[in-house]
């Protein structure tokens, strides 16, 4: 879980800002109107495009949540500048979804704090296609900081062992997560599941626990067969996994949850030696992802994805956000621009308790950067917590799950993690294409995707600066004009102009 409680500040996309012409007169304008008054009249030869502009927008002081703002016409380019221009032909990564972690935590809360009437209503609202349609779910296999107990699914007496796995069992799963996870796969059938483990079984480990400790030498094989058979097991419970991390925060050693010590040459030894080897024997095309840790440590990946052995088996690399920046992202991209990227964990918590500074948080550095960081898919933390921040044992005392639901009552609160998802998750469907668009003008960074689908574009964008901004956005010689509050942040949906170049997965 949670290293450190602040993250590093500063430019988001200090590659990516060069060149991007005027920024003083729009400084001058101060209201959309005076912008909608210097576009051109409607496109005219273009007309078969449909002229409306759908938005979305999510203000700082809530009086404006995800709400539907009236519907833009396009018109000819303006005079003024600076633009936010979208590219529709330049393609990068394809998208797998947006979500958080059903960790035992939240599977509890949802399972038994809510009515069952309440409950259907949150999972149609959370995993819905009226909902925020979230396709991207995080399972921790054995237990975390979010779990009532501390447990792996073959533990055994101190001093003993269990190299066989005789004793292997994912029965609290399912008791737990597992029938959560194929609900809301029965309402998204899109939704992809990564699994990460906190620890391996503690008589596998130099510590004989589950808290602290590496992985002995002698057990590197029983660990690789340990997680096949989760992958195996989860198979067979109709929920497939479709990407693996080896461990969570392979560089952190928490001292009263489960974790463990997994350095890099150890994590090459286990993925080239043993676990590869494995998944490809057993037919398993689940994908193995190395690190899921912090931005602050491009290198740990950067050396395990150098080994050929354990390259050859590793799809991409999976980043948290509790130190670094960003950025790290798209210098391990550039450096194995073969693997994918993933962002698995962010939590939102009392540290940050200010609503619009939390929101403005997860959307620019997670939604707009990480993806812009080659991400295909974003993951925050805990799905679901109580009004004392948890269930949990050890760990973070203060976190945030995307809802707050009232032990008491059943009551739900939609975080600004909610609707800072929602920003992205109800609108990029899978496989979309990210496109590009510029990264910042005038104080709005902005992000682009093209849905395949259904040949629509989405621009997220937010306004990172302490007054209002007026957006200008411009594709393929037609171009809209919204008004932006300081902070706000809002989607645009609109019928792409050309006809899609298909990416590569």
């Amino acid at each position: 879980m949670k290293t450190v409680l602040s993250r590093a500040k500063g430019d988001r996309f200090p590659s990516l800002l060069a060149g991007e012409g005027n920024r003083g007169a729009l400084h001058s304008l101060r209201s959309c109107g005076l912008i909608a008054a210097l576009l051109l009249a409607p496109v005219g030869a273009r007309a078969e495009a449909p002229p409306a502009v759908k938005v979305w927008r999510t203000t700082v002081d809530r009086k404006e949540l995800l709400t539907p703002q009236p519907d833009l016409a396009f018109g000819a380019p303006p005079l003024l500048r600076p633009v936010v221009h979208v590219r529709e032909g330049q393609t990068f990564q394809r998208m797998v979804g947006f979500g958080a972690a059903m960790t035992d935590a939240s599977a509890q809360v949802i399972a038994h704090d809510l009515s069952a009437p309440q409950r259907s209503a949150l999972m149609d609202e959370l995993f819905g296609p009226a909902g925020l349609r979230l396709g991207f779910l995080r399972l921790p296999i054995g237990a975390s900081d979010f779990s009532e107990s501390h447990y792996s699914y073959d533990d055994m007496p101190a001093g003993l062992t269990d190299p066989s796995l005789a004793r292997f069992s994912i029965e609290p799963a399912r008791a737990g997560q597992l029938p959560l996870v194929r609900w809301a796969m029965r309402l998204n059938p899109d939704l992809k599941v990564v699994a990460s483990p906190w620890s391996a079984p503690g008589w596998m480990k130099t510590s004989d626990s589950l808290i602290g400790g590496r992985l002995k030498p002698g057990f590197y094989g029983a660990y690789a067969d340990y997680l096949t058979r989760y992958v195996q097991a989860l198979r067979q419970e109709n929920v497939p996994v479709f990407a693996l991390t080896v461990q969570n925060e392979p560089g952190f050693e928490p001292g009263d949850y489960p974790g463990m010590r997994l350095d890099p040459p150890a994590r090459a030894t286990l993925i080239g030696g043993f676990l590869g080897p494995e998944f490809r024997a057993a037919g398993i095309d689940t994908q193995i992802l190395d690190f899921d840790h912090n931005w602050d440590e491009p290198a740990s990946p950067l050396a395990v994805l150098a080994d050929p052995r354990a390259g050859a088996y590793i799809s991409g690399v999976a980043w948290h956000c509790y130190k670094g920046k960003v950025a790290a992202q798209a210098a391990v991209h550039r450096a194995f621009p073969d693997k994918n990227a993933y962002f698995t964990e962010c939590s939102g918590g009392e540290w940050t308790p200010e609503w619009g500074a939390a929101f403005d948080e997860i959307v620019g550095d997670l939604i707009i950067g990480s993806t812009r960081g080659w991400a295909r898919g974003v993951l925050l933390w805990n799905l679901a917590l109580d009004e004392h921040h948890g269930p949990h044992l050890g760990g973070c005392g203060d976190c945030r799950g995307v809802v707050t639901i009232q032990s008491a009552t059943g009551e739900v609160t939609r975080n600004p993690e909610y609707y800072a998802l929602g920003h992205a998750s109800r609108f990029v469907h899978p496989g979309a294409a990210r496109i590009a668009s510029d990264a910042r003008v005038q104080d709005v960074e902005t992000v682009a995707f093209r849905n395949l689908d259904d040949g629509t574009i989405v621009l997220v964008a937010l306004n990172t600066a302490k007054s209002a901004r007026t957006l200008i956005v411009e594709d393929g010689g037609r171009a809209f004009a919204q008004a932006m509050p300081a902070g706000a942040a809002a989607t645009f949906v609109w019928t792409a102009w050309t006809a899609p170049a298909r990416p590569s997965d």
